[in-house]
């Protein structure tokens, strides 16, 4: 790679939703430079679902043939460092990489991901994503009907236990604290037969990321097959925001339908955009992102 040579679009973050955006806009024959760090978010999870023809394959087996898929498009190329600086203005944007390139681009897309914040207790960044899980529709189906946890609070614990109450018949909400639900929460969750344990936890012990008992502060413990967690994030990367673009109450990029920022010639995608997190979700926003982008150079030249 040429680092003084002008790029089409420059994606930073080259996991599910950036390999997408880049197999776009590859067929399409722009010139596309793809910086990724190869530490992905996912990395502990032993298997991705819910995902069509991919079912239960290994995240970086998914992540390995797609980068050698789309590396086949010889305008493409990859580039293994991370991006700590962005500067610029529409078709005329400039990367600064932790390796000192300073890399030039009519177009960013930022498939950058989020970054989970662990509580601190003993254990959970252990188990997080093995058997502390954060979603039923990616993992739900290989835990059910086993005992099962869901530690968090409020609407977050309320909203989780609706849709695990359909895998299995055994639920705890580990409030980790004093409770945030309300009455007629507390009343949803006995009406379902979903216990309430108010306790903070000190520990998840386990055997290689498989939990086996949760201990509680007060020396008391409780034994569970799995859990989910619900845990804050903040987003990977603050070049986005330094560039101006804004971020929804939630914390995630603010993009349109098209997956295009508030700030022109910037787009996103995958989990720092999108509110359902899951690899086809990241793989269907990347396909969108690198679409409208052509797009949107075809419309500056044509």
């Amino acid at each position: 790679m040429d680092n003084k040579e002008n790029y089409e679009v420059v994606i930073i973050g080259g996991s599910y939703a950036g390999l997408s955006a880049a197999m776009a806009l590859g067929r399409s024959l722009r010139k596309v430079l793809i910086i990724d760090s190869g530490l992905p978010c996912n990395k502990q999870t032993p298997k991705s679902h819910n995902v069509i023809t991919l079912d239960g394959v290994k995240p970086s087996e998914i992540t390995l043939k797609s980068k050698l898929q789309v590396l086949k498009y010889s305008t493409v190329q990859f580039l293994e460092d991370v991006a700590i600086e962005g500067y610029g203005t529409n078709n005329n944007f400039h990367i600064i990489t932790k390796s000192g390139k300073k890399i030039n681009a009519k177009k960013l897309i930022f498939a950058t991901g989020i970054k989970d914040t662990m509580p601190s207790i003993k254990g959970f960044s252990d188990c997080w994503g093995i058997s502390v899980i954060h979603c039923p529709y990616c993992h739900g189906y290989e835990i059910r009907n086993q005992k099962t946890g869901i530690i968090g609070n409020g609407a977050h614990a309320i909203h989780l236990a609706s849709l695990v109450n359909n895998l299995t018949d055994d639920i705890t909400v580990l409030t980790n604290g004093t409770s945030e639900l309300d009455a007629e929460q507390i009343l949803k969750l006995k009406k379902n037969n979903i216990k309430i344990i108010e306790k903070e936890i000190s520990e998840i012990v386990h055997e290689k990321g498989v939990m086996k008992n949760v201990i509680f502060k007060d020396g008391s413990k409780e034994s569970f097959k799995a859990a989910y967690g619900v845990v804050p994030f903040t987003q990977h990367s603050n070049i986005p925001e330094s560039l101006g673009c804004e971020l929804t109450d939630s914390g995630h990029i603010n993009v349109t339908d098209f997956q295009k920022t508030t700030v022109d010639g910037i787009f996103a995608c995958g989990d720092n955009s999108i509110m359902m997190r899951s690899v086809s979700n990241a793989i269907n926003s990347g396909t969108i992102s690198g679409a409208m982008l052509n797009k949107e150079l075809v419309d500056e030249k044509f």
